[in-house]
């Protein structure tokens, strides 16, 4: 799941098996309220972050083994953690991840932004893992890989959403090394240095994704099928940034109807 909405991650799709979709359903409920609380609207930080921390109350008040108080909290402990016996510390990550969101506007370097992915990404190819029943130590690597990368390409394809929330997840290390102002984004302009930048991070993702990829066909059934699919909306993401020169300011990339019907074919070949 991507911070923004997860709409790289066909998150619960028909394709998942039946007895998983309800689990899904109650993660994604979980991350998108979250994820809510610290971008969405106009309140001040202090009360984004009072919303996350009562949120980890109830995820305290699940981990006593006690019923929390909301219906969210109730839906995911009965429909997710507790038939599954999903490990909560995921969960903690993930809001870690968001207050981060609400107080760091800026990344120093590509391992300061790895490391970001590591709890607002990662923990959720970690879960449906855990619904799987797939945690061996090389499964969970591979998943580490492909949810950094779908992090990052969401990341490079909102540069401009993001810069009007006042983010810049670009590394500013990376923006010196190319020759490229955080003025020249509040421009919006395109130009040969920041083509070069993005095609550099794009690059990077990609190999990760490639790196994870070998997942794709290790779960098996729907539940691979799923996986193949996402890898592959990743990757198809990346091709449209280099196909519109990187111009994130005019269009933003994303993927269409005709997309998903070339996904889901490929897909279906590649198990």
């Amino acid at each position: 799941m991507s911070v923004n909405h997860y709409e790289n991650f066909p998150v619960g799709s028909l394709v998942l098996p039946r007895r998983l979709r309800k689990p899904v359903h109650a993660v994604y409920a979980f991350a998108r309220t979250a994820d809510d609380i610290a971008d969405e609207g106009d309140a001040a930080d202090e009360v984004r972050l009072q919303g996350l921390n009562d949120l980890q109350k109830e995820l305290d008040t699940i981990s006593r083994g006690e019923t929390p108080q909301t219906a969210l909290m109730q839906r995911l402990q009965r429909e997710a953690v507790r038939p599954f016996q999903i490990p909560l510390q995921p969960f903690y990550d993930l809001l870690d991840a968001f207050k981060q969101d609400v107080v760091k506007k800026r990344y120093e370097n590509f391992g300061e932004l790895v490391d970001y992915c590591r709890k607002s990404a990662n923990p959720v190819g970690r879960m449906m893992l855990h619904l799987y029943g797939e945690t061996d130590s090389r499964s969970i690597a591979q998943s580490d890989g492909i949810c950094t990368a779908l992090q990052l390409i969401n990341f490079w394809q909102d540069v401009a959403v993001d810069w009007q929330k006042g983010r810049v997840y670009l590394p500013q290390e990376d923006l010196r090394k190319f020759g490229v102002s955080e003025a020249q984004i509040g421009e919006s302009r395109v130009d040969f240095a920041f083509q070069r930048l993005m095609a550099y991070e794009c690059e990077k993702a990609h190999k990760m994704l490639k790196a994870g990829s070998p997942l794709g066909k290790t779960l098996k059934g729907r539940v691979g099928l799923e996986l193949r699919m996402i890898i592959l909306g990743g990757q198809r993401i990346i091709q449209k940034l280099e196909e519109n020169k990187y111009d994130v300011f005019a269009q933003r990339p994303k993927l269409e109807m005709k997309d998903w019907w070339k996904i889901v074919k490929r897909a279906l070949q590649k198990k």
